[in-house]
């Protein structure tokens, strides 16, 4: 922390005095925003040293003379019909049998991988079509509204005592304790289905994306997702076309 408060510098490069990393062992280019982040967790380490009295009278926080880094839009990846398709069907025939149902529920969920792995059957209400999510990204308690279709597949695999079992729904078949590594099975399915450029967490997208050419507004977008902020899903808003059209026609209709 000594170097840190003395060498703004060193919290906007993210490297010490050596030119090791600061924060982890990773290498390679940082992004903006990840540097944004790295500075934002400085300056509450920093605003809570000053409240616990670890540094000097006086001392002013050196993230705040740091400018912020720019920030890219995001990474927006979706499956086209025909894509979806043929990664379904590459799931079916996997080794997995779990597979298809664990990605058709993180198409049609907008869930992320390891809520979906952590999901255990006494989250899931196959009567009502809901799944809870207690251990969210931001540990907001969640609920997934579940398609008949995926509703149908999880009640293939269910336990006789599915409302009330600990188990996980996509454990591992070694140590049923923990989740199953999915990476390898995925990443065979997308390969299998001749799709490139498509990692699982593309999925995430692929809910968004579908609901925004749908018409779905960004604070349902946000809800299906779970962000608390409409900003973390504006960078699908240019795919509601026809809303915005529709909204325009209306607004305009008898001035032009």
């Amino acid at each position: 922390m000594r170097t840190l408060a003395t060498e703004p510098a060193r919290v906007y490069s993210g490297r010490d005095a050596e030119g090791n990393s600061v924060f982890r062992k990773k290498t390679g280019q940082r992004s903006g925003a990840t540097l944004n982040r790295y500075q934002v967790a400085l300056a509450a380490l920093f605003a809570w040293a000053k409240r616990q009295r670890l540094v000097p009278r006086g001392f002013d926080s050196p993230t705040r003379h740091v400018e912020k880094r720019g920030e890219t839009r995001g990474r927006v990846r979706y499956l086209t019909d025909d894509e979806r398709m043929r990664l379904l069907a590459a799931c079916l025939e996997s080794p997995w049998p779990r597979l298809y149902v664990f990605v058709l529920m993180a198409l049609t969920t907008g869930a992320r991988k390891g809520e979906l792995l952590g999901l255990r059957w006494c989250d899931v209400d196959l009567e009502r079509a809901e799944a809870v999510l207690h251990d969210t990204k931001n540990g907001d308690r969640r609920v997934l509204v579940l398609l008949p279709q995926v509703v149908d597949e999880l009640a293939r695999f269910a336990p006789k005592d599915a409302p009330t079992s600990q188990a996980l729904i996509f454990r591992s078949r070694l140590r049923p304790s923990q989740p199953y590594a999915t990476a390898k099975v995925f990443n065979q399915a997308v390969t299998a289905a001749g799709i490139r450029n498509f990692r699982f967490h593309d999925c995430r997208h692929c809910t968004a994306s579908y609901m925004a050419q749908a018409g779905a507004s960004l604070l349902e977008i946000a809800d299906t997702l779970g962000h608390r902020q409409l900003r973390m899903v504006q960078r699908y808003a240019h795919l509601n076309t026809d809303s915005r059209r529709r909204l325009l026609a209306r607004v305009f209709e008898g001035r032009v």
